[in-house]
């Protein structure tokens, strides 16, 4: 088949990889210049890390190079990606500088594409505005859940702008020095917003936090010691937050070891106050650890707590911004308690925007609920619009390997070789999971694309519907050790050799198997 793939982050990539293995003609588009999605150079911020280490960020069969940190930096990461694509051929799949404008479909599954070149196109031979149609047979959603910043529109914005004051997302803040000798505010308590703010603070005259609500924050090293993969990226560490669906040790944990749970997950949060003396600097979040999954599960950032405690960083906490005006034509902004604060750039981490653009209006309505959520089977599959596929759409703390067993189940679906659920049973799952997760993150599950903290949950439903899965032995061992990637190697090619060998005639008197369903 043709199948086109609309982005060239993580999910892009790996599905392009898994495709064109299987057979499949393949085409990646993505508007800006380089491959990486978040982290290509024209959305990285400074300061700009991964969440994951770098064993736990990395694809089932590319590890990372060994020379690079525990928590790689933007740069490093976007060549990680850049070189994979390399190493798997799939350069020749690339389309970028090109932006989709347009996914309509045509019946049986197909689908065509509008698309034209990005409006900041390097590409000298690419014209202006020229729009290009071509038709695929299927398509791939992959533009990534923070692809579209969300930007707050404050009152007096044209008169704070006329006083000189900028505002950006943080993912238009490339340069550090942009905000030198200047008086900034950084809206936001995610792990964006306090990355950014550290190199911020180094060169600014003074740098303000605006927090509406504190986050807790795991150390990177808890107690200056333990690398937090080890509590929290293990399967013991995703057990001690409640599934919709409880199994083995988990029915303990959630029953007569509630307690122990209770304690080993709050334990975290104490050494996390006492580790960065959050009682005296005022930064002690309201609830407890346990309640970190109906917010944002935020890593610490390096230097952030210590800006705090030195004076070159003020966190305004439980605050928002009312108005952007101008005084003695200077840039201003007034809190909801009524101070104001000299503001000459404000930089928005205030999250993204879970939106598909291109595709057409009748098709959103059959692929999102009432209250704007993706209806996706195993965050994948819109049960109700044919020949249509999303990757990516399971942010997790291992994102790439969700991604990479999300583009098997795609190849394999595309061939027809799984056995899924009627129509009408795959929408009450789905129906069954938001109503979860709405439970679980108290909504704040980016309108059902985030999967956090139940990241390997995901992996084990995909490949328990590809009738696969590594040793029960190794996944034990990943109960107490942190979940290895690299593990899940040999999955890619079992189902691609399952699919060659499906897709060979079979000798007369044995059943013969065809490509069916919505392949």
């Amino acid at each position: 088949m043709r199948v086109a793939v609309v982005g060239a982050g993580v999910a892009g990539l790996a599905t392009a990889k898994v495709l064109v293995r299987a057979g499949h003609e393949v085409a990646v588009f993505d508007r800006t210049p380089d491959v990486g999605g978040v982290w290509s150079r024209t959305r990285r911020y400074p300061g700009v890390t991964t969440q994951s280490p770098k064993a736990q960020y990395s694809l089932s069969d590319f590890p990372m190079p060994a020379d690079y940190p525990e928590w790689p930096d933007g740069a490093q990461v976007q060549a990680y990606f850049a070189a994979y694509a390399a190493e798997f051929g799939i350069e020749n799949t690339l389309r970028l500088n090109t932006e989709v404008t347009a996914a309509r479909p045509t019946g049986d599954g197909h689908w065509t594409l509008e698309f034209q070149p990005a409006e900041d196109s390097t590409d000298p031979t690419a014209a202006a505005g020229a729009t290009t149609t071509e038709t695929f047979d299927r398509l791939v959603v992959a533009n990534g859940v923070f692809c579209e910043p969300a930007v707050p529109r404050y009152p007096g914005l044209a008169e704070f702008s006329a006083a000189g004051g900028r505002i950006c997302a943080g993912t238009e803040f490339l340069d550090a020095e942009l905000a030198r000798d200047k008086h900034v505010l950084v809206v936001g308590y995610g792990k964006s917003a306090c990355d950014v703010t550290v190199p911020i603070s180094k060169v600014a005259a003074s740098t303000d936090m605006i927090a509406r609500q504190l986050l807790w924050k795991v150390p990177r090293r808890i107690a200056g010691v333990v690398n937090f993969k080890m509590l929290l990226l293990t399967r013991l560490g995703e057990a001690l937050f409640r599934y919709v669906r409880l199994r083995g040790m988990e029915k303990f944990l959630h029953g007569p070891g509630n307690g122990l749970r209770r304690g080993m997950l709050n334990s975290i949060g104490s050494v996390s106050i006492r580790q960065y003396d959050l009682t005296r600097l005022g930064l002690v979040p309201a609830g407890a650890m346990e309640d970190i999954v109906r917010g944002a599960i935020g890593l610490a950032t390096e230097g952030f707590f210590e800006g705090v405690a030195d004076g070159s960083i003020t966190v305004h906490r439980d605050r928002t911004i009312s108005r952007l005006f101008a005084r003695d034509g200077r840039p201003f902004a007034e809190l909801a308690d009524g101070s104001t604060l000299p503001a000459e750039l404000i930089v928005c981490a205030t999250g993204f925007v879970q939106s598909v653009p291109f595709l057409p209006e009748e098709v959103s309505a059959r692929l999102l609920d009432e209250r704007g959520n993706f209806q996706l089977y195993r965050q994948i599959l819109p049960v109700d619009v044919p020949g249509l596929y999303f990757n990516g759409y399971n942010s997790s703390f291992f994102s790439p390997l969700n991604a990479e067993m999300a583009a098997v189940w795609i190849a394999a679906d595309l061939a027809g070789t799984m056995s899924l659920p009627d129509p009408a049973a795959m929408r009450q799952a789905v129906a069954e999971q938001l109503a979860f997760m709405d439970v679980a993150t108290d909504t704040h599950h980016c309108r059902g694309t985030k999967i956090i903290p139940f990241s390997m949950h995901n992996v084990d439903e995909v490949l328990s519907d590809l009738d696969v899965n590594i040793p029960a032995r190794v996944r034990a061992g990943h109960w107490l050790n942190p979940v290895n990637p690299a593990a899940y190697r040999r999955i890619t090619p079992t189902i691609l050799e399952r699919l060659a060998a499906a897709d060979k005639p079979q000798p007369v008197g044995l059943a013969t198997v065809h490509p069916s369903g919505r392949g």
